[in-house]
């Protein structure tokens, strides 16, 4: 069987953060970290939201931190 000739155009995902040249993630703009979440909970990972390896480390970092002043759920029933 052939493959048919279709090519898929794969978009190239960028850091939010390096982009908008951002060099702290504040862990009080919950607003912004909730977009980094599933609605469970879960911290989402590189492949899905595109940011960079130091960014990433930010922002987990930053959301545990919301997490343990109660700004944001640990998990959501």
């Amino acid at each position: 069987m052939q493959q048919s000739s279709q090519r898929r155009f794969f978009r190239k995902k960028y850091c939010r953060f390096c982009a908008e040249k951002v060099d702290f993630i504040d862990y009080k703009n919950a607003k912004l970290l909730r977009g980094f979440m599933t609605e469970r909970g879960k911290i989402l990972s590189r492949k899905m939201t595109g940011t960079c390896s130091r960014h990433q480390r930010q922002l987990t970092k930053a959301i545990k931190r919301a997490r343990s002043i109660a700004l944001l759920p640990y998990i959501e029933l």
